[in-house]
């Protein structure tokens, strides 16, 4: 229901390769809303397109909440990268060639200035990285210790955030890049995966993000002749986006499919944790997410990466606890507004 309150908030834009999504916090760092505001990213039509959909996500998201831009102090900007530097993008694997040296920082920040009438402060960084802040500092309210999130979307998202709550962001901002070292993908009997970034040796990314779909199907479909997709005159894309419905309605080639996900989810968790032993691990995204996802899907898919990384572990398994994201696809918007308010806050 909408708020009607006159008080500060930060909002949070998260700029996925097929989605964004819009979240904000009020400054006590309530939640205003866990209802996901999301539209198009329509990165296909080129960066002006992606800039409007910020700005109608920013507006939109404070129309359905009663609230206008003079509460506004601030917005945080996650983004995948990696950089050129601060708030430009180089050649990254989920959106086009054609955006590289794109500077979406001063793009969005002149657009949210025309948008609200006056200057607002913007603040940008790793969509992954922000996504580990808030769900961090839903984690260490109640428990201390270090907390590494592997979240699968379109890419996948990763962040290491330290016991003080502080985030390892690395000399370039491109720390906890999970997503690009390689798979042992052999043990999982799978062919090697291309990966948007170009590298040759497996990356993570594809084998276990949304990324990765088409050529799951492209390389299982042979298996399941009779299967409705094998038949299908839908865009790879489409096929692929369908299958997480289909897992939950306990279908073979998706439970496959997302079973093989989450193996390969757990050998990257293993090696993650040799990097940066921490105390909890945060499994984020849109397969975690309530609203999106059965108990019963989020359960198998979890129980797979733990089975997986256990044998795996360089320290003692039961000292390491692996639990499902608390805010789901909100967490990199939330965790962008929450950076932004620890900036901006006076």
């Amino acid at each position: 229901m909408p708020h009607y309150s006159k008080e500060k908030i930060y909002l949070g834009t998260d700029c996925g390769a097929t989605t964004a999504k819009t979240g904000g916090i009020f400054a006590d760092g309530r939640l205003i809303t866990r209802a996901l505001r999301q539209s198009a990213t329509l990165s296909e039509n080129g960066t002006e397109a992606v800039i409007n959909g910020w700005v109608q996500g920013a507006e939109g998201f404070l129309a359905e909440n009663g609230l206008s831009w003079a509460e506004v102090a601030g917005v945080g900007l996650a983004v995948p990268g990696p950089y050129r530097s601060y708030g430009v993008l180089a050649k990254t694997p989920n959106l086009p060639a054609s955006f590289d040296g794109w500077d979406f920082y001063n793009d969005y920040r002149r657009a949210l200035e025309s948008a609200a009438g006056r200057p607002i402060p913007l603040i940008t960084g790793n969509d992954g990285h922000f996504g580990g802040v808030a769900e961090a500092a839903h984690i260490q309210r109640e428990r201390s210790g270090s907390v590494l999130m592997l979240s699968p979307g379109s890419g996948l998202g990763c962040s290491f955030v330290h016991a003080d709550g502080t985030l390892f962001a690395g000399d370039h901002g491109a720390s906890a890049i999970v997503c690009h070292s390689p798979l042992p993908y052999r043990l999982l009997d799978l062919p090697l995966f291309t990966c948007g970034c170009g590298r040759d040796w497996g990356c993570v990314e594809p084998y276990t993000s949304i990324s990765g779909l088409p050529q799951y199907l492209e390389y299982l479909l042979p298996r399941y002749p009779g299967h409705p997709l094998a038949t299908s005159e839908e865009s790879p894309k489409v096929k692929a986006l369908s299958l997480r419905g289909l897992a939950q309605k306990g279908d073979s080639l998706a439970l496959e499919i997302f079973d093989l996900q989450a193996r390969a989810l757990g050998y990257a968790l293993a090696t993650a944790a040799m990097y940066f032993d921490p105390t909890h691990v945060v499994i984020g995204g849109g397969l975690m997410d309530p609203e999106a996802t059965t108990p019963e899907f989020r359960e198998r898919y979890l129980s797979g990466v733990r089975a997986q990384a256990i044998p795996y572990l360089w320290g003692p398994a039961e000292e390491l606890s692996i639990v499902p994201s608390s805010l789901g696809e909100l967490s990199q918007s939330i965790g962008a507004a929450l950076v932004a308010r620890q900036q901006f806050e006076t």
